[in-house]
């Protein structure tokens, strides 16, 4: 995202997104809660709207251009469509050879001519399969292209050579949405040959989502024999139109087709030349904010703004930290006060209960009679020990006798 200033932004994720947790965070922030508290509750709530803006800011990543910069082909992803269909068999390749060597030994150019760019691998006949996601092992894409191998033939039943349309589209706009900063090459491999009842769905893929590539071609317009797949069965498929061997045929128009639709050049392959001829016509167009050159160099840098807000965001979250901790302080102090001062309290109360409530018992000499003792006095730890003898009165038995 541009504006004419210069200034370039390039959003961690979707505006629409960011957005609506901005508005979200400010609702919480502003939402009325009950009774608010002194004219510094608006300081707090003002701080915390100031540190939503920062993060938004931030988040949208803004940048002046700056100083070019190269960055080699480390930031690449290259998504291959391969046609698996059994076409892929036919011996029009060089000195007559299957299709299928021909495409490996270009996946293998490529990989070589772009090292260290992530590849991902997606090939098609009756269905679409993803064989390999973006990865960097360049040794695991080599070792994918050599286990390529066609669809049985029992099974073939016609293919689209749009068929991969919607997953390489899913791929591309995981790809962008993941990594924005890479740029994005496609290259299709196949003969165009269209063998389904319906005509082809078009590629009508986001222009944005792909940066470069090519539209490789493979086959003759003489055609080629295919050999059959099936597990238990030899020989070449036979037309039963004809009786005879089957032919499939290039179809450089409908390559052409695919390639002004995905929007990169169209190259006929008829040998194996380590990849240039592939590599000489890639054009990765301009991916914002990066420039990426023919020769796979990626100039005109970027000076990010963002650490600004960043530094002023750190700044209001530590002085929203600190009032926090003083808040919490304070209040941890208050109950601490009041209980002192409730215990001394407490020990009057105590102290000042009266000593003349009494109990009655029945007197052992007088049926019916009573008399009153009195209660225990309360326990006063400050008083000083009491012998337990002294100002103890004389009690006297039934008979008249002390004891």
């Amino acid at each position: 995202m541009n504006v004419p200033s210069g200034l370039s932004f390039l959003p961690v994720a979707p505006l629409p997104l960011l957005l609506l947790v901005a508005v979200v965070g400010l609702a919480l922030i502003w939402w009325p809660a009950g009774a608010r508290g002194p004219a510094e509750s608006w300081v707090a709530r003002g701080r915390r709207t100031a540190m939503v803006a920062l993060l938004l800011v931030a988040a949208l990543r803004p940048a002046i251009p700056g100083n070019d910069v190269r960055v080699d082909a480390s930031a690449v992803d290259v998504y291959l469509v391969v046609d698996t269909t059994s076409s892929v068999m036919a011996r029009d390749y060089a000195d007559a050879k299957p299709r299928l060597e021909g495409v490996r030994s270009d996946i293998k150019a490529l990989v070589t001519q772009l090292a260290g760019a992530r590849f991902a691998l997606i090939t098609f006949d009756i269905d679409t399969t993803i064989r390999l996601p973006l990865t960097g092992d360049g040794a695991a894409v080599s070792a994918a292209a050599d286990t390529l191998r066609p669809e049985t033939t029992v099974w073939s039943r016609g293919s689209s050579v749009t068929l991969a349309r919607d997953q390489l589209r899913t791929a591309l706009e995981r790809g962008r949405d993941t990594h924005p900063e890479r740029a994005r090459l496609v290259f299709y491999l196949g003969d165009g040959e269209q063998t389904a009842a319906q005509d082809p769905r078009p590629f009508d893929i986001d222009g944005q989502l792909v940066n470069g590539g090519a539209v490789l071609g493979y086959g003759t317009a003489a055609g080629g024999r295919m050999a059959i797949t099936a597990a238990f069965e030899t020989g070449d498929i036979i037309d039963p139109s004809t009786g005879q061997p089957a032919l499939s045929v290039i179809d450089e128009k409908q390559l052409a087709s695919i390639a002004g639709q995905l929007r990169v050049p169209y190259v006929h392959r008829t040998r194996d030349d380590g990849g240039n001829g592939i590599v000489e016509t890639v054009r990765l167009k301009e991916l914002a904010p990066l420039r990426a050159t023919d020769a796979a160099e990626i100039v005109g840098g970027r000076s990010e703004l963002g650490w600004v807000a960043l530094l002023l965001l750190a700044a209001l979250a530590a002085w929203e930290l600190g009032t926090l901790v003083a808040a919490a302080s304070r209040r941890r102090g208050r109950p601490v006060a009041a209980s002192a001062a409730v215990l001394p309290r407490a020990g009057m109360r105590l102290a000042a209960l009266p000593s003349s409530r009494t109990r009655r018992r029945p007197a052992a000499n007088s049926p019916g009679g009573a008399v009153t003792m009195p209660l225990a006095q309360p326990f006063d730890p400050a008083a000083p020990p009491v012998d337990p003898s002294a100002g103890r009165a004389a009690e006297t038995t039934g008979t008249g006798a002390r004891r």
